[in-house]
Formats: structure tokens, C-alpha cells, sequence
């Protein structure tokens, strides 16, 4: 089995400073604790040493437009959700519904629904049961 299911993620944003004061908050509180950003791009990872690791990294695109797209992070309980959504509120998110159990998606479906300052669209959930029931 894959320790591994993604390399990274690659996000375009319209204004790369602001998206910067709002991934430099937001990020670590997901597990993406070292940042390696550069001039040209935005880039946190996990702060695995050595070895290949996931990170993301967002560059700057003047003409992007947020689409019906979303990320969606895991969290390991309800109450790592709770502390993003206070995390994600400080940094100015938008458009945040949640954390609340989301019946729909699945049973237990624990979720915070946001936007980032340019509207892409993001989440952070904690899933108990399977997508589908078997």
C-alpha cells in the first residue's frame, strides 16, 4: 500500500502577498508546518526531512477565477476541524459554513466548508464512515 496519495497541490491565486498572510496561518494549522516559499511562489510542506513529502504551493495568476473546485484537507478528529475553523476565521477566510455534522455526505461527516481570499474554495472534514456504504 502507498504511503502516499498526492505529491502537492498547485494553486493559482490573484494576489500572492495576500494569499501568502492567509496560507502562513492556515497551513500549519493543517500540518503543513515549514515554509519554503520563494520570490516567484507561495510553498508550505509537511517538514519531512530527507525523503519526498507532500507540500502546497500556490503561484500568483492576475487573471484567475475561482471555479466550483475544492481541496479538501483531512483532520483526524472533530476537534482538529474546530481548531482549523478558528485558525481559518482569524486569517480572514470567507464564506465559511461550519464545523457542523453534515448528515448528507455520509454518517458522521464532520466538516468546515471555506473560501480563501481569492474564492477558491476549500475544506477541512473528518469522516467516520465509508463514502459509500458497503
Amino acid at each position: 500500500m502507498k504511503a502516499r496519495f498526492f505529491d502537492h497541490i498547485d494553486l493559482r491565486v490573484r494576489d500572492r502577498a495576500r494569499a501568502q498572510q492567509f496560507f502562513s496561518q492556515v497551513l500549519p494549522a493543517l500540518g503543513f508546518t515549514r515554509d519554503q516559499s520563494g520570490d516567484e511562489w507561495g510553498a508550505f510542506d509537511t517538514g519531512v526531512v530527507g525523503k519526498p513529502t507532500e507540500f502546497f504551493g500556490f503561484t500568483e495568476d492576475a487573471s484567475h477565477r475561482p471555479n466550483e473546485t475544492r481541496i479538501a484537507f483531512w483532520a483526524e478528529t472533530p476537534a482538529e476541524v474546530d481548531q482549523v475553523a478558528k485558525v481559518v476565521r482569524q486569517a480572514g477566510g470567507k464564506n465559511i459554513e461550519g464545523p457542523q455534522i453534515w448528515p448528507d455526505y455520509s454518517p458522521g461527516y464532520y466538516a468546515l466548508f471555506f473560501e480563501d481570499p481569492d474564492g477558491n474554495k476549500m475544506e477541512v472534514c473528518c469522516r467516520r464512515s465509508a463514502i459509500v456504504a458497503d
